[in-house]
């Protein structure tokens, strides 16, 4: 899920999925077995209502799997959507040479000057570069709802007058800006739910000295979990001087990107890396992304082998209570091909049951679910809400077909083959 659910594996899938589907419709309305295969698959599922016992076992079990494979499926969806939306193509972010990420990067005074004089960056009304020198270190502040002594790590961004203006999506949606040159915060909506003290008028310990809360800013991203402060003053309180982690720029297009960075790399007084803010924090995720997904799929996996093995169990048990009646069908000229269809036809039923059902529950707890991380690589303690996308349900509708078709596959095979007086001679 590096960029969207539906690449070409699972798009490949489902059209393939489709295509079976169609020919089976027609080979059941066109053909004589097809016919027969739709008669004793009406039969069964007019019978589950005495089975019901055997069949919700089936139904939840495959639920079950479906509702926690897409529950953390949608914490690495909006981990990474969350981080993917926070950059924009016609905005750049410059750091230090081989830096991963800007906690460890950092520029010198003389850096940060040249930086804003490269070619491509958009002026202000004032005619003045609209690029953005900033600091990014590392803070520890009380955890919400935790004890005093509990903390967690927060992204502490000291900025200028042109991170605005660079980032025109961000708000202040409570009290006010900070006053530059002033130990005073604002914090974003995200850093208020997680961490304790945030609120307006509150005071906070950064290093070894005290900073005033003044003001909430929202802006729909990744930077939703940080706090910001002026640039010099941050500096000062962590002994970082004049330099900066980076240099984040607004171009006059995403167009002029590939000559900024030209220009820059080709400085010999520089050696910085240079990348589109949408491709950095798009990176960013990459990492912790691809774990959630892992542990997601080892963890349906596991409790797919359970289904798995409940839905066995309860197609054994249900082919074996229709033992006559499946004789009786044989005896009377039914091949043995439809009766592996119905059979199958009424696993996969329950399957996609199950399937919808473990989908929605994950749709209706998860979705839009806020969390967070603890140690989000190297973008800090990050919020981000759960998101249960349609590709998402599919995938889940995909997992449940394919543990349906294991699981009715042997039984409708044995009822197959089951020698006609043998099955006569079962009940």
């Amino acid at each position: 899920m590096s960029d969207k659910l539906m690449d070409s594996p699972l798009l490949l899938f489902s059209a393939v999925l489709l295509l079976l589907v169609v020919l089976l419709a027609l080979w059941m309305l066109l053909s004589r077995q097809g016919k027969q295969a739709a008669s004793v698959t009406a039969v069964g599922i007019s019978t589950l209502r005495q089975r019901l016992g055997m069949s919700s076992v089936v139904v939840v079990g495959i639920a079950g799997v479906v509702g926690v494979l897409v529950a953390l499926l949608a914490m690495s969806e909006g981990y990474r959507e969350t981080l993917s939306k926070t950059g924009s193509p016609d905005t750049a972010i410059v750091m230090r040479g081989a830096s991963a990420s800007e906690v460890m990067s950092v520029l010198d005074r003389a850096s940060v000057t040249l930086i804003p004089q490269a070619e491509g960056i958009a002026q202000d009304a004032k005619g003045r570069p609209i690029a953005s020198p900033e600091l990014v270190v590392a803070a520890n502040l009380p955890i919400k709802g935790g004890s005093a002594d509990d903390e967690g790590s927060v992204q502490l961004r000291g900025v200028g007058e042109q991170a605005w203006a660079v980032r025109p999506q961000v708000k202040i949606i409570a009290g006010r800006t900070f006053t530059p040159g002033m130990r005073e915060l604002i914090a974003g909506k995200g850093a208020t739910k997680q961490f304790a003290g945030l609120e307006p008028g509150h005071q906070i310990r950064l290093g070894s000295q005290m900073w005033t809360v003044v003001g909430v800013f929202a802006s729909g991203d990744a930077l939703d979990s940080e706090i910001w402060g002026d640039a010099g003053v941050v500096a000062d309180t962590y002994r970082r001087g004049g330099s900066r982690a980076s240099v984040t720029v607004r171009l006059r297009d995403p167009r002029a990107f590939d000559a900024f960075k030209t220009e820059l790399e080709a400085n010999p007084q520089l050696k910085v890396d240079v990348d589109t803010t949408l491709a950095y924090f798009s990176k960013q995720s990459e990492g912790t992304t691809e774990t959630i997904r892992a542990i997601g799929i080892t963890v349906g996996l596991i409790m797919a082998i359970g289904a798995l093995f409940g839905a066995l169990n309860t197609m054994f048990a249900a082919v074996a209570s229709r033992a006559r009646e499946i004789a009786t069908l044989r005896a009377i000229g039914f091949r043995g091909l439809p009766v592996v269809v119905a059979i199958m036809l009424e696993t996969m039923l329950l399957a996609l049951l199950g399937g919808l059902l473990g989908g929605l529950l994950a749709w209706l707890l998860f979705n839009g679910y806020s969390a967070s991380t603890l140690a989000a690589g190297t973008v800090g303690k990050l919020s981000f809400e759960l998101k249960v996308t349609p590709e998402l349900l599919w995938v889940g509708v995909l997992w449940a077909l394919t543990i349906g078709f294991i699981g009715g596959l042997f039984p409708a095979l044995r009822a197959a083959r089951l020698p006609v007086t043998t099955a006569l001679r079962e009940l």
